[in-house]
């Protein structure tokens, strides 16, 4: 399968921009398998996801196509970070507790790599993946980022966005489901956080390349305008998570 790569570009600013989870949500999936030797975060990124499993885990193998994303993620005593494909990756059969699937699932080859899943979980092993859709602020910033998302970048998001959009539930899911509590993502963020986190889209980053231009210049005004002149905005984001035993 080939690595479409839609973040190299923006590494830096992702690691800069892109929101955290909630400690909670760790904390759940922590307590879910039978032993906490090791997790693997695939599609780590910037190892966001790695370095709050490494709190409930004794080591932690996190892996991202992404040589750019791999050099962006900080270093822990906890975590080893390579440069990996979901459907190929270097740990050894039988060997992970839990499989941490953060925001990225929707780009593999699920075949391959729930096939991966099978080959590297331990008995008693959960695989947990998840994703979050757009934040929410107020009434008239979510039109005018509803404006940019559909109307102005509609046709540049790669088609595998539509999981997200659906909540992940339509992606083939072959484990031993687990009924998860609802988790919410939240932030504290002034307007340049908003518009870098903006930047680090995929769709912005395809629209930039095609026609040479930043499609936030579109929208800038209107969203001055609709953040008005608070310093600081509430931002949440539902997370979309599905998690089950690897084998039964």
């Amino acid at each position: 399968m080939t690595f479409k790569d839609h973040f190299s570009r923006q590494a830096d600013s992702y690691t800069r921009f892109r929101p955290r989870y909630p400690r909670e949500l760790f904390a759940f999936l922590a307590a879910l398998p039978a032993a906490r030797r090791r997790a693997w975060d695939c599609g780590t990124g910037n190892g966001q996801a790695a370095e709050a499993l490494a709190e409930f885990f004794d080591a932690v193998v996190a892996t991202d196509p992404s040589a750019r994303q791999i050099e962006h993620a900080a270093p822990h005593a906890k975590i080893e970070y390579h440069v990996a494909p979901a459907e190929s990756c270097p740990l050894k059969a039988a060997s992970v507790d839990l499989v941490a699937v953060a925001q990225a699932l929707h780009w593999f080859d699920h075949e391959s790599f729930f096939a991966e899943v099978r080959r590297v979980g331990r008995n008693g092993g959960v695989v947990a993946a998840w994703a979050y859709g757009l934040g929410r602020l107020t009434p008239d910033v979510d039109r005018v980022v509803m404006h940019l998302y559909g109307d102005l970048l509609g046709t540049y998001w790669p088609p595998e966005r539509h999981y997200i959009e659906q909540g992940y539930r339509k992606i083939p899911f072959p484990f031993a489901e687990i009924d998860a509590p609802h988790f919410v993502m939240t932030a504290s963020w002034s307007l340049d956080d908003l518009t870098g986190y903006l930047g680090t889209w995929s769709s912005v980053q395809s629209y930039i390349e095609q026609q040479g231009s930043n499609p936030l210049a579109l929208v800038h005004d209107d969203l001055v305008a609709a953040w008005g002149s608070a310093a600081q905005r509430k931002v949440t984001w539902p997370l979309y998570l599905r998690v089950g035993y690897i084998h039964i």
